[in-house]
């Protein structure tokens, strides 16, 4: 028998380890300086610009291999026709 607990969402403040290069934590850190605030404000800030940024470059990337897909099938199609 598994005594398990079943895991809870739990909503709230969570941490999250990421590891950067030095140049880039060294950019934040001057970006985070020139504005007056802290480091985790900027990478928080990051966050929640890039996420949506990166999710609609996703998106088009799929968008543009399936209409790359359908018209390499088509120009197929078109070609082997041409040779009958």
């Amino acid at each position: 028998m598994d005594n398990k607990q079943p895991s809870l969402k739990v909503r709230g403040e969570h941490c999250l380890t990421v590891f950067v290069s030095y140049e880039f934590k060294e950019r934040l850190t001057k970006l985070a300086s020139r504005h007056d605030r802290t480091m985790a404000d900027m990478v928080r800030t990051l966050l929640r610009i890039g996420i949506p940024v990166l999710e609609g470059l996703t998106e088009a990337e799929e968008e543009m291999l399936k209409e790359y897909t359908a018209f390499f099938r088509k120009f197929r199609k078109m070609r082997e026709l041409k040779e009958l």
